[in-house]
């Protein structure tokens, strides 16, 4: 079979490559490889060097946002052929840790977990792959190439499941929310913010193309500068990783807010900051921030809650190229327009 190999940090090393079967140590569920998408983080791992292949190995297969059909699955596992699934990307680590014992690997204590695609596992990106029944999740077969946006949608689902434990430290609900940038991650945190019921403003320094539209459709407000915001969020789901922002956005917050950040910015750049006035801001205002990464069983179940409740015709609008595995390394080259990349694993 075919798949998408590349050595960590030599972009040029991409390419299509024939390989073996899938092991079964993988899993006991066999999975028609589909779609897979396309996110920063596969970026930093063929350009930078991020990431880690299996061990003994040089090159891996890339890629954690995946998008499949059972092929076989063994009895009692509550998949059957033909079934769309999409698989995790974390796996627990071998001790395991407290919260990896509870499926809650995103909160791994001890570092020892590994990543489909990302950490000491090959990814998704090859035309068969392998997993656990424990770790396909199986999905609303209507959603069809959509389901791809299950892994992205998981991490703002965690997100959001976390400001709500969070809230429950008062007794006043959250009304208002602001998301800091419209890529997918933050256009998908909009959408589960409105499925909540909240008041949601989008801000983005884009100003035309179909994010400012995507956001009016889902109800939302889009602004392109933080003097726009018309009141101050209870909510904040920060998904730019630009620093400045994120200490702007906190001088801005209601009382008692809650910031989730999601964002990692890669640049190195220096800025001034009086930690004393953010700290008095924070203490004095009851404010919690905190960090957001990856997610846990559960949050995966909410995201493919979150996608079959979603408008099919607003969700199609994220993935807005898609790529031949044959070319699966243009991909990485971003390109005026571009939201989701997804590459089709079938047209090779």
């Amino acid at each position: 079979m075919k798949a998408c190999m590349v050595k960590p940090g030599d972009v040029s090393s991409a390419r299509v490559e024939e390989i073996g079967e899938p092991p079964e140590s993988d899993g006991e569920v066999l999975v028609e490889g589909l779609y897979v998408g396309i996110c920063g983080t596969d970026v930093e791992i063929s350009v930078e060097g991020y990431g880690e292949p299996p061990a003994g190995h040089e090159r891996m297969v890339l890629f954690h946002e995946s998008l499949g059909r059972v092929m076989s699955a063994p009895g009692g596992s509550g998949l059957a052929e033909g079934d769309l699934v999409a698989g995790v990307v974390r796996r627990p680590d071998p001790v395991p840790c407290e919260p990896c014992s509870k499926d809650q690997w995103d909160f791994c204590r001890n570092g020892e977990f590994t990543e489909r695609g990302i950490k000491g596992h090959d990814g998704y990106g090859s035309q068969r792959w392998r997993v656990a029944p424990k770790f396909a999740i199986k999905l609303d077969p209507e959603l069809d190439k959509l389901g791809v946006l299950l892994e992205p949608t998981s991490v703002v689902a965690k997100a959001w499941d976390q400001v709500g434990k969070i809230a429950e430290r008062s007794t006043w609900t959250p009304a208002t929310a602001l998301v800091t940038g419209a890529g997918p991650i933050g256009l998908l945190a909009a959408l589960i913010g409105r499925q909540k019921g909240l008041s949601v403003t989008v801000l983005d320094r884009v100003t035309d193309g179909p994010k400012p539209g995507m956001v009016a459709d889902l109800g939302a407000t889009y602004i392109s500068s933080l003097d726009d915001l018309k009141e101050p969020p209870d909510v904040v789901i920060e998904a730019t990783g630009i620093g400045q922002l994120v200490f702007d956005v906190i001088g801005r917050t209601a009382p008692d807010a809650i910031v989730c950040l999601t964002g990692i910015s890669s640049g190195t750049r220096d800025m001034s900051l009086a930690a004393d006035a953010v700290n008095k801001a924070l203490v004095l205002s009851n404010e919690v921030v905190f960090g957001s990464v990856n997610a846990g069983l559960a949050n995966y179940q909410q995201a493919a809650d979150a996608l079959k409740a979603a408008d099919r015709d607003w969700l199609a609008k994220i993935i807005t190229r898609t790529v031949p595995m044959a070319d699966w390394a243009q991909a990485l080259k971003r390109q005026p327009g571009d939201i989701k990349v997804v590459v089709d694993l079938q047209a090779v």
